[in-house]
């Protein structure tokens, strides 16, 4: 994936102007001609005006809208990671390092880790509207839910780095969550699972035993309680790998140099999930 500056936000801010041109010229002609009953004609015939306008556009990008939107996720996300870094006026090591792992985990060649640190620095700045980039990252992700859950937990995790989640990185996640159409329930539900999910990931790259520690952080990872029954236990595992599958994902839109992020994800749901099944089958009574 190539990555031009300013190529996302350009594309976008131009179809937002062509979602409505057409029909507003296709309503003020409609109405003139034939009243109320022309004005509905011409929105219709704008609206159509407006589809094929928006794949023109799409075409002469290059890649159609799969390729805006992979170049507008990966902008957003590291302009977003700079503005986090910054929420809380100081920017960490540690948090310059996150973004460097990601780009490292991303396989990104230098021109391409050049852009991510320009992206990341922009997004630190006092100026950068954040507002605008989450619109634009909005406008390209539609209705795919679980690109806009993976950009939030990609922030998330950013946001906790540090091993604390501060009053103004909580509002800015909260303002992400706001612009992808994720309410607070949501929220809390993803907050939740990724606190564990980073707590049961640095127990297996350590390598501890498992205790009961561990095991709670499982369940946290699927989003679950100890209580739930094995039907549901399974239904709950499903769901995760099915959003999270990285060949679905890049399919979705999501950048390809992020497959190996969304790998990683899918790994520790795998491994949480058999350290509950284990635990489960431990406590079954064997047979006499």
């Amino acid at each position: 994936m190539v990555i031009d500056g300013n190529l996302g936000v350009t594309w976008v801010g131009c179809l937002q102007m062509k979602n409505w041109l057409g029909k507003i010229i296709g309503a003020a002609i409609g109405f003139y001609s034939g009243g109320p009953i022309g004005l509905v004609l011409g929105v219709l015939l704008g609206n159509a005006f407006d589809k094929t306008q928006r794949r023109r556009a799409e075409d002469a990008l290059g890649g159609g809208s799969k390729g805006v939107l992979q170049t507008v996720f990966f902008q957003a996300t590291f302009n977003v990671m700079g503005k986090m870094a910054k929420a809380d006026g100081n920017v960490s090591e540690k948090e310059i390092d996150l973004a460097r792992q990601v780009m490292t985990r991303m396989a990104l060649n230098e021109a391409q880790r050049r852009d991510a640190m320009q992206l990341f620095n922009d997004g630190k700045a006092a100026d950068f509207s954040v507002e605008s980039i989450l619109a634009d990252l909005a406008e390209v992700i539609g209705r795919r839910a679980s690109l806009a859950q993976i950009f939030l937990e990609i922030q998330l995790q950013a946001a906790y780095v540090d091993g604390a989640l501060s009053v103004p990185e909580r509002n800015l996640l909260q303002i992400i969550s706001s612009h992808l159409g994720i309410n607070r329930i949501q929220f809390e539900i993803m907050h939740q699972r990724i606190r564990a999910q980073m707590h049961f990931s640095a127990g297996r790259r350590a390598n501890k035993p498992a205790n009961a520690k561990n095991l709670a952080n499982a369940y946290q990872v699927l989003g679950l309680n100890a209580e739930v029954d094995d039907v549901e236990l399974k239904k709950a595992y499903r769901r995760l790998m099915n959003q999270h599958h990285p060949d679905k994902l890049v399919a979705k839109g999501l950048p390809a140099e992020m497959m190996a992020i969304a790998k990683e994800k899918t790994q520790d749901i795998q491994q949480a999930y058999e350290e509950i099944q284990k635990a489960r089958k431990a406590l079954k009574p064997r047979p006499a």
